[in-house]
């Protein structure tokens, strides 16, 4: 948006695994509050490194990356966790827990990070309901297909009511219907006010959304488009 400040600003960041393994070269990147923003690329081209940088899981050696108008540099140790709870993470392998109910897994998640009791019994039913999974809140996760999986992977990440949802592969271990499925509840969240990013590697999906999209390559960004033509 032309004039006002970026939500997420990358400025020629530089990650570097070793002195011969990088991670990003020389990122450049804008995402402005609201958008929805595919990064493509096969792996170990970047997409997943530019997540970590957000969520302070990974150290960038030179540049500058912003959310929301902190320079993520400033950001110490401690304050990471709280950093996190501005965000939701969906991650590839949905990191259920096996023992628990898809109730359960929602609610151990808001009890994690200090929700009261009578918070968590109002709050996750609508959370299941936003993402399309409340008529099986009593089955476990063996008891779920992939995309009912990443539904509450989703619905986990949606806890605080995040204004920016990351999403790593999320389609990754599903097929492609269901792959659709995942990346248009994605694309619903974005609608009612969300930031979304979503690395991934399935054009597939990518061409039937018609969302910005940011090329990826060995740790740079070698192309942009607004939609995906």
């Amino acid at each position: 948006m032309d004039g006002q400040a970026p939500y997420i600003l990358f400025e020629r960041v530089e990650v570097k695994y070793s002195d011969v393994v990088a991670g990003l070269r020389s990122v450049t990147l804008r995402v402005d509050k609201g958008e929805f923003i595919f990064l493509c690329g096969q792996t170990g081209s970047g997409k997943s490194t530019l997540l970590k940088c957000l969520t302070k899981e990974v150290p960038y050696s030179k540049g500058r990356v912003v959310l929301s108008g902190r320079d993520l540099h400033t950001v110490e140790r401690a304050e990471i966790p709280l950093l996190r709870r501005e965000m939701g993470v969906v991650p590839q392998d949905f990191g259920l827990l096996s023992s628990k109910t898809v109730w359960e897994n929602v609610a151990y998640a808001m009890r994690a990070i200090g929700k009261t009791r009578r918070e968590i019994r109002r709050a996750v039913p609508d959370i299941l309901d936003r993402v399309n999974i409340l008529h099986r809140a009593d089955a476990l996760p063996n008891q779920l297909s992939g995309g009912e999986q990443q539904r509450v992977a989703i619905g986990r990440a949606l806890i605080n009511n995040p204004p920016l949802l990351l999403a790593d592969e999320p389609t990754g271990n599903l097929d492609p219907s269901h792959s659709i499925e995942i990346v248009q509840l994605l694309a619903d969240l974005n609608a009612r006010g969300a930031t979304v990013i979503v690395a991934t590697h399935d054009m597939p999906v990518v061409e039937r959304m018609n969302k910005r999209v940011v090329q990826m390559e060995f740790g740079r960004i070698v192309g942009e488009e607004d939609e995906f033509a």
